[in-house]
């Protein structure tokens, strides 16, 4: 997900927050210097998961399929849907019931979300409806099952338990809701000049995530914390009014019944071009080429591999161009009034792609889509929304970020609900090198670390590995996206070196690529593919809110016996490796790196410098590359 223009407003928001504090400045979780080396307290490896943090051989997850079939009415705004769930439990354990997501509930008046966004505690701030309403829940040969309401939960308990290490049962649901009009995030309505947009997801009852770490993941669904789910194959056959084009996660399996014979050709055209082709025209809207002739609503079926969740998107106003890839069709739907920008859409998420490709991992899906409607940003598979339509820095920025969730995410499936910055940040990291595939040369300064450095120094903060749903407005975009994507920046081209960055990188996403990964899973994989203990950074960085700030403590001329020397102190709480550059007396300059070893057993350090020579100047980290919070004592000069 991306808050509303948060990419774009990243570098400003940070540039207002970079006023430092004094270098007395200390932490919440001062301690003393030398324990930020010590090992981190993580789970025990295990077959599971193992010390080198990778799947051990006895990891599992559970699996769940479904096959929907779902109409929407689109003058009651009321979607209706029927599946088939067919449910394997792989874990070590029998099952006495499941739970659901029913997340249209928060919609609710009475539901939690609505209850703390009326106090202001949370994102979620308006309530309309009734809900989510669930007819019928039976096996598959019609038994009644039991099924429990709570909040935006349900549980269905089972005539018998369901049996351990891969038995299977399938079990039918049928449900409904109305479409809020007015929704606080995720997707929504928004009428154009030319027909009505509808973004429908989080829409049907999901299977929650039973894992080895928590059992049942029963965490409500209150706003920010998006989602943690089960990989699965659908099939959606989703039957909208004849006046409506509609997108999904999947691959269209029926183009000829829901395309003219021009916008089928256009499209076969599209799957192997490098350029973008327009397949349903602004001229058709309105008119009798905009679909195929005759009566009745229409039956759009789209199947999808080993997702996370489904989304969809329809209007009677959409314009649709296409281009392709090797392995995947690439592109876009949107309003007239989203024209011109939104004729480069598809280009920039083909571009987006490419790029990610070649960097991290190849996408793994067949298809891909960009929406243009009233959400500002939000990812599902193969399917992103993005509402932008004047600005090309933000079209590109919100496109790259939110198809970059489709990794990120959508591919490392980490659980959102707990541990957001391993989505977000890691998705803003990588946005971080993709700007230059749009703009040459240029990268996301906002996540420069030290541009973070302002708002480090501001008290009180919050560990980066806070849920989402704890954490205040205020403090959300930072933590989660902009520290943790800094740290990662900070990682690769300060700390460990792209090319020893870039092994242990893809090597977690090698590792964790369908499955689910813990923090620990990260820190241990990293530690592993790079050769390197990181104790120090994880804790610093990402568990608890330490600050550096390195000063200038004195500078000694030459006495005879000793050299120049020159004494730096940390005075903050983490540990970095360090540069710094002196100017001696005879003109000549000379550069030092500081290992991070070196904060071992004292906060301070003194380098000597010359052969009799006096010292000129000395500035610490020249390049600024380093989130010190307090740069007026990086400098000395006679």
């Amino acid at each position: 997900m991306s808050p509303r223009c948060f990419i774009p407003l990243l570098a400003v928001l940070l540039s207002c927050c970079a006023t430092p504090r004094p270098s007395t400045f200390r932490s919440p979780t001062a301690r003393h210097p030398g324990t930020i080396f010590a090992a981190l307290d993580l789970p025990s490896p295990s077959a599971t998961r193992n010390g080198a943090g990778a799947p051990g051989p006895d990891y599992w997850q559970q699996r769940a399929d479904y096959d929907i079939q779902a109409s929407f009415d689109a003058e009651t705004r009321t979607v209706t849907g029927t599946a088939a769930v067919h449910y394997t439990n792989n874990s070590p354990d029998s099952l006495d019931y499941l739970w659901l997501h029913l997340e249209q509930n928060v919609f609710r008046e009475d539901s939690l979300g609505s209850q703390l966004g009326r106090r202001g505690a949370i994102a979620m701030n308006r309530s309309e409806g009734d809900g989510i309403t669930v007819q019928r829940v039976s096996t598959s040969d019609g038994e009644p099952l039991k099924l429990t309401v709570y909040d935006t939960l349900g549980r269905i308990d089972l005539p018998t338990p369901l049996a351990a290490q891969g038995a299977a049962l399938t079990f039918e649901i049928d449900w409904s809701f109305v479409l809020p009009e007015k929704v606080f995030r995720r997707f929504g309505i928004e009428k154009v000049e030319q027909g009505t947009i509808y973004e429908v997801a989080q829409w049907f009852p999901a299977m929650a995530v039973y894992d080895d770490v928590h059992g049942w993941n029963t965490l409500p669904y209150l706003g920010t914390g998006e989602f943690y789910t089960d990989f699965g194959d659908y099939e959606l056959a989703l039957t909208l009014p004849r006046s409506m084009v509609a997108v999904a996660t999947g691959e269209l399996q029926n183009p000829g019944d829901v395309y003219t014979t021009a916008q089928q050709q256009r499209l076969e055209t599209a799957r192997t071009s490098d350029e973008t082709v327009v397949v349903v025209t602004a001229d058709e809207i309105g008119t009798e080429d905009y679909r195929p002739a005759g009566d009745g609503p229409l039956t759009w079926r789209f199947s999808s591999k080993n997702v996370r969740t489904l989304a969809w998107a329809c209007s009677d106003a959409f314009i649709l161009d296409a281009a392709g890839t090797e392995h995947t069709l690439v592109q876009s739907v949107y309003p007239a009034e989203a024209l011109p920008l939104w004729a480069e859409s598809t280009a920039m998420l083909r571009t987006a792609i490419l790029g990610y490709n070649e960097r991290w991992a190849t996408y793994p899906w067949p298809v891909a889509t960009n929406v243009n409607g009233i959400e500002g940003g939000m990812e599902y598979p193969m399917i992103i929304f993005c509402s932008e339509r004047k600005d090309e820095s933000g079209l590109w920025g919100v496109t790259t970020h939110e198809i970059g969730h489709n990794w990120f995410p959508m591919m490392v499936a980490t659980d959102e609900r707990r541990h957001a910055w391993m989505d977000e940040g890691f998705n803003s990291f990588i946005n971080y090198y993709s700007r230059a595939d749009w703009f040459p040369g240029e990268v996301n300064e906002g996540t420069h670390p030290s541009r973070l450095a302002g708002q480090m120094a501001r008290s009180p903060q919050l560990p980066v590995d806070t849920p989402p749903d704890q954490l205040p407005g205020r403090l959300f975009g930072f933590t989660q996206y902009a520290k943790p994507a800094a740290g990662l920046v900070l990682l690769r081209e300060t700390i460990m070196g792209p090319e020893r960055f870039d092994h242990a990188f893809r090597t977690y996403i090698r590792r964790w690529a369908f499955h689910h990964p813990r923090p620990a899973d990260f820190y241990r994989t990293m530690e592993d593919a790079a050769g390197m203990d990181l104790a120090w950074f994880w804790r610093g960085w990402f568990e608890e809110t330490a600050t550096w700030d390195a000063a200038v403590d004195s500078v000694d001329e030459p006495n005879g016996r000793w050299p120049a020397a020159v004494t730096i102190t940390a005075l903050g709480e983490l540990v970095m490796p360090l540069d710094l550059e002196v100017e001696l007396s005879d003109g000549s300059r000379i550069r030092r790196h500081i290992p991070v070893q070196a904060w071992f057993h004292s906060r301070s350090v003194t380098e000597r410098f010359g052969d009799g020579q006096q010292i000129v100047s000395v500035t610490l980290d020249p390049d600024e590359d380093l989130p010190d919070i307090d740069r007026s004592n990086n400098r000395w000069a006679q």
